[in-house]
């Protein structure tokens, strides 16, 4: 590994462990309002903010146990091996190729996740849960510079490493995760535009 190669690995580090560790937070606190939720169903979640930005709605919705049970159970497990890596990286540590393969199963698995559910709260469910933004914000980066070193690196092989394209998309990293995240952002605006021209 060349000195260039480690001093990136030590920056994604920081990129994971902060993800990772806001990732986690997020999800322990989704757990803590869904069990109130469960508790005592008059319950009104702390994230409750308006008709529009309502955690309760979308906890309430099916989508939120897609896989039959409470979805931030997920992230309890995911985000501290995120934050775990992100350490490791910062403290020097050099993983396996066969590890950087699982973390890249896991951040696409994530990534797809959050896509379909940034679908079906746009435009199934009809509500945002902001606890739930928090979690879509620190998974984009994630995905994108997991991604890309690994592309990179030729832990997903050299023939795809070598090229231009690889290549050209690591150079415009953090274009990309802007271009991603206000992609989001316009699609939120518009979908619901009729309540946020109220409110300005």
């Amino acid at each position: 590994m060349t000195a260039r190669s480690k001093e990136g690995d030590r920056a994604l580090g920081g990129l994971l462990l902060l993800g990772g560790t806001l990732g986690l937070v997020a999800a322990f606190i989704l757990t803590i309002e869904k069990i109130a939720l469960l508790k005592d169903v008059g319950y009104a979640p702390s994230c409750n903010l308006n008709p529009i930005l309502s955690c309760g709605s979308v906890m309430e919705s099916a989508q939120a146990e897609l896989f039959g049970f409470p979805n931030p159970l997920i992230g309890l497990i995911a985000f501290p091996i995120v934050a775990a890596t992100g350490a490791g990286l910062l403290a020097g540590a050099h993983f396996a190729t066969w590890y950087w393969r699982g973390l890249q199963v896991g951040v696409s698995l994530a990534a797809m996740l959050v896509g379909w559910l940034i679908f079906q709260s746009l435009y199934r469910i009809g509500a945002l849960c902001p606890y739930c933004m928090a979690v879509w914000a620190v998974v984009i980066p994630i995905f994108w510079y997991v991604s890309l070193r690994n592309a990179t690196s030729g832990v997903l092989g050299a023939r795809i490493a070598r090229t231009t394209a690889v290549q050209t998309l690591s150079e415009w990293r953090m274009p990309l995760v802007v271009a991603t995240m206000l992609i989001v952002i316009v699609l939120i605006t518009e979908q619901f535009w009729y309540y946020w021209q109220t409110i300005v």
